[in-house]
């Protein structure tokens, strides 16, 4: 019979400095696991000499497949491309910085060979070379989308996971336009297992990750997985309109009491203010969700694929989802 095959998902953009030593690092681990194995390379509309890389890589390895979108489409989209596109009866994706380790790859096989579980994801115990306040706001950041969320999202979890056949197939239905991998692989359910891990310093280049896209990547995750700015924003409504009512009596009484005295600027300026800021940032709640929903309805694709090349070792025969 057939030995397994299991596909290695990598997105990659401008990772040039990197990728021979991933690669070699990788494919040492490969060797010796005892499983039929591919690569899929995802380049990301790279503007450095990856593509050059990937496709030296491609003509020396026959595991190796490589997916050229036709320009950069973010890493959530890159790896669902991947994934679509990944042949194995388990799927491994990890970041190609070396900041996941290839090596704990047997870990996050043991457990879907050896006890059916259909997801095993890699927790970071540590983060090194990442600054203080990279630690805090990630920190804070698990702490309320897990609050917050139904789908219990692991903590210190990022993308680094073993996925079955069966979840990914799973996986694959969910086409969501604005996507956050890390819940979306939490949202499909099934046995998960925890694997712990130090998480290294990159090896070359720098992150792609500045603060503002983390923000925004932040949002993304919060609106896709809750309402709970929605209703937060209706209860901040109701409590203003409260206070209000309460300040309104509070002036009738005065009123009837000692007089109309000419009211104060001050306090006129900063109510105004108050309010208006209060409604300004519901309304920006509000539409967050509604831009998510427009870009939703339009149903354009999650990627556009360049080219394609396949891995040139025979593989079993499946039928990649192509979107």
């Amino acid at each position: 019979m057939a030995r397994p095959l299991l596909s290695v998902v990598a997105p990659a953009f401008n990772e040039g400095d990197v990728l021979d030593e991933f690669h070699e690092r990788l494919t040492g681990v490969l060797d010796d696991v005892p499983l039929d194995a591919e690569v899929v390379y995802v380049n990301d509309g790279s503007t450095d000499e990856t593509a050059a890389i990937l496709e030296r890589l491609a003509a020396s390895d026959p595991r190796v497949a490589v997916l050229e979108l036709s320009r950069q489409f973010g890493k959530e989209r890159a790896l669902t491309a991947g994934i679509d596109y990944a042949r194995g009866d388990a799927v491994v994706v990890l970041d190609a910085d070396l900041q996941d380790p290839p090596e704990l790859i047997p870990e996050l096989v043991a457990p879907w060979r050896e006890e059916g579980f259909e997801i095993v994801y890699a927790v970071r115990v540590r983060r090194a070379g990442e600054s203080l306040l990279r630690r805090v706001t990630a920190a804070l950041f698990y702490r309320v989308i897990r609050r917050v969320s139904r789908v219990d999202i692991p903590r210190n979890t990022g993308d680094f996971r073993l996925l079955s056949r069966r979840a990914v197939d799973e996986l694959k239905r969910l086409r969501e336009r604005h996507r956050f991998m890390k819940g979306l692989f939490a949202w499909v359910g099934f046995a998960q297992k925890p694997v712990p891990y130090h998480r290294e310093p990159r090896s070359a280049g720098h992150s792609k990750w500045n603060y503002w896209r983390l923000w925004n990547f932040a949002l993304t995750g919060i609106t896709s997985f809750t309402i709970a700015p929605l209703k937060i924003a209706t209860y901040l409504g109701l409590l203003i309109a409260l206070l209000a009512f309460v300040y309104a009596l509070v002036i009738v009484y005065k009123t009837l009491v000692w007089g109309n005295p000419v009211a104060g600027y001050p306090s006129l300026m900063t109510v105004i203010l108050f309010l208006g800021g209060v409604q300004l940032m519901t309304m920006g709640v509000m539409g967050e969700y509604l831009g998510r929903m427009f870009e939703e309805v339009k149903q354009r694709p999650l990627y556009v694929v360049k080219s394609y090349r396949p891995a040139r070792e025979k593989m079993p025969d499946r039928a990649a989802d192509q979107e």
